[in-house]
């Protein structure tokens, strides 16, 4: 099989390039841009572009598929030759659903935890020996790639993303894969620039539901009204199976879960309510697949997170720095709380960053309102000058601080200044929460942190 990815170089592109790399396809692709770690990883796999840009002249009617990826445009050279020659045209989901329409696919979605609970399940299916394929937004820990896909492996796992599909494919993406087992973790508005109300918002997970297969089966979080309100009102011919918090217990920082048939409590290394309810999904979802509940509560009990979900930076005591990709007013919230909870005893600094589209948008800024109470101090920065390269309308400090609710917010728009004033700070029982989906325009979280930290207890040897 010969493929041509147009856009190789994005994070779900090179992977999937990859993936089907070590399948024995052959590989070919083109970007205007190629940034690491996507660079590096392409060159050692010998598929990377021996120029940047785009070249026409790579379409022929040889390709077998051509895959085309989010960075690209809609005019693009490469794609406006492909559908003059009249060749098929991908996008990313549509090409993971050719991959494995023979499978049972597991499709995650929710505007929360999908990356985690599919991270999860990941983890517990591999270390029970079972055979899958995958694919996930996140480079996790024990796996090379974002995408595994095999000619004989009976499952695939799904991050079920709600993003647009491509340039010319509107769809979102989880509405390609046609689940046979599905799971939705949360609704909590997002991608306003795509959904510009609530309602659009949720619709699109009505229809994800109405998706899956006759006799499947859909897991959810029963927590979680909308959720509850879609699955409990779908019709089609579905097994439908609700979730919740598990019973659980906090010893001396350690979160113990209990497995109700054993009556055994198992140390867990994550935390949080919404963690716990991310293990719960993910449990129905492995014993749909053949994972007893010992095995499950036994491999849980080494998952480290996905990377960037609450991810340990280091410890000491004087400070404890974690990193976390929380952007969204939901996804702020329910990590303020993770954290507020497994340290009590601590004095919690949350710092978070305005980043994304929706997050900037001056009509969405209201819905952060109370994100942050339950952290001592509460930090926002955001950069002015990703503002207007977002072309949205500039916000103020005055009106990032209106719209979390908090008198006592510290709001920067200087990431140097952000940095000296964390620097400055005397810290001697704290927890930092750094969470954003960018990196605070130049920090290095793992370094930054393990700064403070350095800086912070020089008599106290960092805790493992």
């Amino acid at each position: 099989m010969k493929v041509h990815f147009i856009a190789i170089g994005g994070s779900a592109m090179h992977n999937l390039a990859l993936a089907l790399h070590h399948k024995g396809y052959q590989v070919s692709g083109s970007d205007d841009e190629i940034n690491e770690p996507s660079k590096s990883r392409l060159a050692s796999a010998g598929i990377l572009p021996s120029a940047i840009g785009w070249y026409a002249e790579k379409i022929n009617s040889s390709l077998d598929a051509i895959i085309l990826g989010m960075h690209a445009r809609a005019d693009n050279p490469e794609l406006l030759r492909a559908q003059e020659l009249g060749l098929k045209v991908y996008s990313y989901p549509e090409y993971l659903y050719e991959q494995s329409k023979t499978k049972t696919r597991v499709v995650i979605g929710g505007s929360h935890g999908k990356t985690t609970i599919t991270a999860m399940i990941l983890h517990v299916l591999k270390h029970c020996n079972k055979s899958f394929d995958f694919m996930v937004g996140a480079q996790l820990e024990g796996f090379d790639t974002m995408v595994r896909l095999s000619h004989d492996a009976p499952v695939m796992i799904l991050e079920g993303d709600e993003y647009l599909s491509s340039p010319v494919d509107r769809r979102p993406k989880f509405h390609l894969y046609k689940p046979d087992i599905a799971l939705i973790s949360g609704i909590a508005w997002d991608h306003i620039n795509v959904f510009p109300t609530f309602e659009n918002y949720v619709e699109q997970f009505r229809i994800f539901v109405n998706q899956i297969a006759d006799g499947g089966s859909l897991i959810y979080c029963e927590e979680d009204m909308e959720v509850k309100k879609i699955s409990e009102a779908a019709s089609n011919n579905i097994q439908k199976l609700p979730y919740h918090i598990p019973q659980y217990e906090i010893k001396d920082g350690i979160t113990f879960i209990s497995n109700p048939k054993s009556k055994i409590s198992n140390p867990l290394i994550i935390f949080g309510h919404h963690n716990l309810l991310n293990l719960e999904g993910a449990h129905l979802v492995c014993k749909k697949l053949g994972v007893t509940d010992e095995e499950f509560y036994h491999s849980i009990q080494t998952f480290k997170g996905a990377s960037r979900r609450l991810e340990l930076v280091g410890r000491s005591e004087s400070l404890v720095v974690y990193k976390d990709f929380a952007h969204s007013p939901s996804k702020l919230k329910a990590t303020t709380e993770a954290v507020r909870e497994q340290f009590s005893n601590r004095k919690l600094i949350a710092c978070m960053e305005l980043h994304t589209f929706s997050s900037l948008n001056e009509n969405f800024l209201e819905q952060y309102k109370g994100s942050m109470d339950k952290a001592d101090e509460a930090i926002v920065y955001f950069n002015p000058h990703t503002i207007e390269h977002k072309k949205l309308k500039p916000i103020s400090i005055e009106q990032v601080r209106s719209a979390f609710a908090r008198n006592d917010i510290n709001v920067f728009n200087d990431s140097a200044l952000l940095q000296q004033y964390l620097q400055r700070k005397k810290y001697k029982h704290d927890v930092l929460l750094l969470m954003s989906s960018g990196n605070f325009d130049g920090i290095n979280n793992n370094e930054f942190g393990k700064e403070l930290i350095a800086n912070a207890t020089h008599a106290h040897p960092l805790i493992p």
